[in-house]
């Protein structure tokens, strides 16, 4: 067998792996949309200070009066597969907070927080980790300037992230089984443009 043809025979595999894994991780049926473009804000509450804002098509901060600021979904979550398209500034600092025990009080030990923080001074749990339970790969995947993608799965004690199509987290964690979900903003402009939840 020629290289050529090696070479070829290969990408074809890999590309075969990665429409599969898409389909696995990338789609979302019969799931209940949250955001969809500049609709949706309805589906949360506001703490903190942010200026959120339906504008452009997505729903966006950039600024706050206070240090750290959410849209807090007014409903709970247990085991779920959840999909989030978003962009980042580069020195944004935001994160999608899962099964948020306290809906007035989000933190990284009351929730998961699958980070999106690319400027994070300990990168082990910038973006693509969950702050305080699973480190981010080696290197550090980063999201600023683009739309990214985060499909996250959480059913029983299972976590995943899927970042860009990449897993970034595989662990198994029982401290929470449920709660709300939490949408972040600590620094930069981040932006929204579809949050669809799948309950499995």
């Amino acid at each position: 067998m020629t290289f050529r043809r090696y070479r070829s025979m290969l990408s074809l595999a890999l590309l075969g792996g990665v429409l599969a894994g898409c389909a696995t991780h990338g789609t979302i049926e019969n799931g209940s949309v949250l955001i969809d473009g500049a609709e949706g804000l309805e589906n949360f509450q506001r703490v903190g200070g942010a200026d959120w804002k339906a504008a452009d098509g997505v729903i966006q901060a950039s600024q706050s009066s206070s240090t750290y600021a959410y849209l807090v979904s007014k409903a709970k979550y247990g085991n779920f597969r959840l999909k989030v398209e978003f962009w980042a500034s580069d020195d944004a600092n935001s994160g999608v907070f899962l099964r948020c025990q306290d809906p007035h009080n989000i933190t990284a030990e009351n929730c998961y927080e699958a980070n999106i923080f690319d400027q994070r001074p300990d990168p082990s749990y910038g973006t693509g980790a969950i702050v305080l339970v699973a480190k981010a790969p080696v290197p550090m995947p980063e999201a600023g300037g683009g739309w990214n993608s985060y499909v996250i799965n959480a059913e029983g004690s299972r976590l995943t992230l899927v970042l860009n199509g990449v897993t970034t987290v595989d662990i198994e964690d029982s401290k929470l089984a449920s709660g709300h979900i939490a949408l972040q903003w600590g620094a930069g402009t981040v932006k929204f443009r579809k949050l669809v939840i799948q309950p499995l």
